[in-house]
């Protein structure tokens, strides 16, 4: 397999991005990288920005100035075709897994798949389907309705749903929010397997400090709108910065 680490290669780039709602100013100088098969932690409080990072990432909100360049294109440059077209290269994991209440785990499935992807036979659509289930470990459940899943089997059909159009940029938006220790410990797993299994490029937006510890290969501390420290889990937590301290004794890990 190719040794990503040495590559290099950046997917996306972020320079001096500025973000704000009014007088709530958001991101104040954000600058992040994530190179070709990295898995990079946004790690901060509720309400600090993360999700609005993500959101600029895959287009859902424009900066006010500075650069998101994601797989060599400025997001907030490109027209309507051109966005969707980058969309299709990433798979965003939202919080509450956006799964369709009426539709089959299966349907729920299909839907990205026949919408984005044309002329495919019934055997491909099963195939693929099939496929990313049973990557999350849940075939099982190919023919139940969401609500008769448990909220970490919603989390991992969501993350299958991402997947099926094979991604180049995972976006994980609090993959572990609601979710038990033991669950928690599954979908971080499962994070650390998608990156090895299809060789993607993740961005992880967390408050709990397991998951990033466990899923990332950088950490990025985002407080008061910029990026205190990035590094490895140890380097960021060896900081002596009272914020970091502080935020890593209310979150205290056994």
């Amino acid at each position: 397999m190719e040794d990503f680490a040495k590559t290099g290669e950046h997917v996306i780039e972020i320079r001096d991005l500025y973000k704000s709602f009014g007088d709530l100013h958001v991101l104040r100088g954000v600058d992040l990288t994530l190179e070709k098969g990295e898995n990079v932690v946004v790690l901060g409080r509720s309400g600090t920005g993360k999700s609005v990072l993500i959101k600029i990432i895959a287009g859902l909100l424009n900066q006010d100035r500075g650069d998101c360049i994601v797989l060599g294109k400025e997001v907030s440059q490109l027209n309507e075709k051109e966005l969707r077209e980058l969309r299709l290269k990433i798979g965003f994991s939202f919080q509450n897994s956006a799964l369709y209440d009426s539709m089959t785990v299966r349907e729920n499935l299909e839907f990205p798949l026949v919408r984005n992807i044309a002329n495919l036979t019934r055997a491909e659509i099963n195939e693929q389907v099939e496929s990313v289930l049973d990557a999350v470990g849940l075939l099982q459940t190919i023919n139940q309705v969401p609500s008769e899943l448990s909220g970490g089997q919603r989390k991992r059909i969501g993350i299958a749903r991402t997947l099926i159009l094979k991604p180049e940029i995972m976006l994980y938006d609090e993959p572990t929010a609601g979710l038990d220790p033991i669950t928690c410990l599954e979908i971080n797993q499962l994070i650390v397997e998608v990156k090895e299994k299809y060789h993607t490029s993740s961005i992880i937006i967390t408050h709990d400090l397991t998951c990033a510890r466990e899923t990332g290969d950088r950490i990025a501390m985002l407080l008061d709108g910029k990026f205190l420290k990035t590094g490895t889990f140890e380097e960021v937590f060896e900081s002596d910065e009272p914020r970091i301290k502080s935020f890593y004794d209310y979150n205290f890990i056994q």
